[in-house]
């Protein structure tokens, strides 16, 4: 394989394959969970933990009734079934009474879809309002050596299709300059034209370099996510489940830290959990903005993995057997807990009736985690555009405006926040590029009725998808296949009607090279394909007759 020059944020990875081809593959094993952290701890040194100072609003709260204010809380990897409002971890006996609660209070969009199966091209999204594909951020970043790295960490039984590898002869990029553009206008910038202060507390993962980083973009304050774990390795305080059938969670406990950035600085160790880390800031934010509007991202890294979760979560879960079960279980539980802990900040800063909170997730379970179930009753996974993929819990909460317990069943996106919170705070949406999002606000408020559109659209490579009117046809070159489904008979996508419906097939396929036709080149090349078992999660044998699509990235 044939890549681009490697970059200072290849270092790590380019450590792990130097110490394979110094020692074997056996100095990898051995080794290998010490070397690639060790090199990024000497270009991005981890400081103790130190407290963050918020900037604090003024002292009294101007008249500001007509400019709530604005929380968006992003879950990383979040199944459709892990929250009890759609079924619940281990049969529903997880409770999530407080990620329900949104919903029971507010609206349920029963039919919303990220912009993408990976989580930086739908957080693009989500930041934009447009498509990731309309400006080039069609894959998600990651050091260009990384893909070598998963390749080697692989543990394929003899009928498991492998990672493929592209030779390019596009200079990849480096990680940090794998970003959003500068020239995108994404929300804290619109926001901050209604007097809005933004602050992100998670994973941002949209760039750090040449305009690309959470300031450059409007944010004025942030503490962002710089590592890969929730606490350092073999912490006394954490239960962890290592995955050895998983070369990303190999990867990741390899090159792995505890550590966050504020700002621009240098990386910082958490003092607790990650997960209680982000909400007890979160919590810290609020009181510091309760005098002001104020929009609030918080993104957090659960449930992604690696699985590790707090002792005390984990032994309240004793029922559970099954541990990666059980240390996922608490980790969804220590998520909801964080939701609840919000809700509990701004009833005690008397904010939570100004107050419109958003919770999504960036797309849907992952199969390398190897926990069945998941995403149920939805087949797919994250890295497919089945509903599994990409079909994502999302609820509005707006008291005294959004009725609670109301549904809205029409279609949504990602690309429908950043038009909906604008028409909310009364921010203009930029005239001089196409906005892909619509302004949700009468159709969760009741004064709409329908659907708010009839189509949507995912891009991965050669891998594409789209939703008209009811049915969904989804196409990839790898392997060479056509999907068709009618969601309103088939919502789990088993019966694949292309070759009874090629009329249809092709109406769909116009759609989708249309859309194309509008679309930018990625900003960097796709240089690796992982596939995917569409219905049965890592860790479990692939066996004849089982259908699997290959992820661009």
């Amino acid at each position: 394989m044939r890549i681009g020059p490697i970059g200072p944020a290849g270092l790590t990875a380019l450590a792990v394959i130097l110490a394979a081809g110094l020692g074997g593959w056996v100095a990898f094993e051995r080794y290998g969970d010490l070397i690639p952290g060790l090199v990024q701890d000497w270009r991005d040194p981890i400081g103790p933990h130190r407290p963050v100072v918020w900037e604090a609003g003024p002292d009294t709260a101007p008249e500001r009734a007509d400019r709530p204010n604005i929380i968006l809380i992003v879950a990383d990897d979040l199944g459709w079934n892990d929250i009890t409002l759609h079924g619940g971890v281990a049969g529903g006996t997880v409770p999530t009474p407080n990620i329900d609660r949104i919903a029971r209070e507010g609206v349920q969009l029963t039919h919303a879809y990220a912009a993408s199966g990976t989580c930086a091209p739908s957080r693009a999204a989500l930041m934009t309002g447009r498509y990731p594909t309309r400006f080039g951020f069609e894959f998600t970043p990651m050091p260009a050596a990384m893909p070598v790295i998963i390749g080697r960490a692989q543990r394929r039984e003899p009928q498991d299709p492998p990672f493929l590898y592209f030779e390019t002869d596009r200079a990849m990029p480096d990680f940090a300059e794998m970003g959003l553009p500068a020239s995108e206008n994404a929300l804290p910038s619109l926001l901050a034209q209604a007097g809005y202060h933004s602050v992100l507390l998670g994973k941002w993962h949209l760039g750090g370099s040449n305009g690309s980083d959470p300031l450059s973009h409007g944010f004025d304050e942030s503490v962002e996510l710089a590592g890969l774990l929730y606490a350092p390795g073999g912490d006394a305080r954490v239960v962890e489940a290592r995955q050895a059938f998983d070369p990303i969670d190999r990867v990741y406990w390899a090159a792995g830290r505890a550590a966050v950035r504020e700002g621009t600085g240098p990386r910082f160790e958490p003092d607790i959990y990650l997960t209680d880390y982000f909400t007890r800031e979160a919590v810290r934010v609020i009181e510091a903005n309760r005098n002001r509007p104020f929009f609030l991202y918080l993104a957090h890294w659960a449930p992604h993995s690696p699985l590790q979760a707090t002792r005390e979560d984990y032994e309240t879960l004793a029922h559970i057997e099954d541990h990666p079960l059980r240390v996922y279980a608490a980790m969804i539980r220590a998520l909801d807990r964080s939701v609840g802990e919000v809700l509990g900040a701004l009833e005690a800063q008397g904010l939570a009736d100004n107050t419109v909170i958003i919770f999504t997730s960036d797309n849907g379970g992952a199969h390398y985690i190897g926990l069945p179930d998941i995403n149920a009753p939805y087949r797919g996974w994250k890295a497919t555009f089945f509903d599994g993929g990409v079909r994502v819990p999302t609820f509005v909460r707006w008291p005294g405006v959004i009725e609670a317990g109301s549904e809205m069943a029409g279609l949504a996106q990602h690309v429908d926040i950043v038009p909906t919170l604008a028409a909310i705070a009364g921010a203009p949406l930029p005239q001089d590029r196409i906005i892909d999002g619509r302004d949700l606000t009468p159709f969760l408020t009741g004064v709409a009725e329908g659907s708010p559109r009839d189509t949507l659209f995912w891009r991965s490579g050669h891998y594409r998808a789209v939703i008209h009117q009811g049915w969904k046809l989804q196409i990839a070159q790898r392997p060479d296949q056509v999907w068709l489904f009618d969601l309103e008979a088939d919502p789990g996508e088993r019966s694949n009607l292309a070759q009874s419906e090629p009329g249809r097939v092709a109406a769909l396929r116009a759609l989708l090279d249309a859309h194309d036709a509008q679309q930018a080149e990625p900003l960097w090349p796709s240089i690796v394909e992982m596939p995917v078992n569409i219905d049965r999660p890592l860790g479990r044998p692939c066996e004849e007759g089982d259908e699997h699509v290959y992820w661009p990235n």
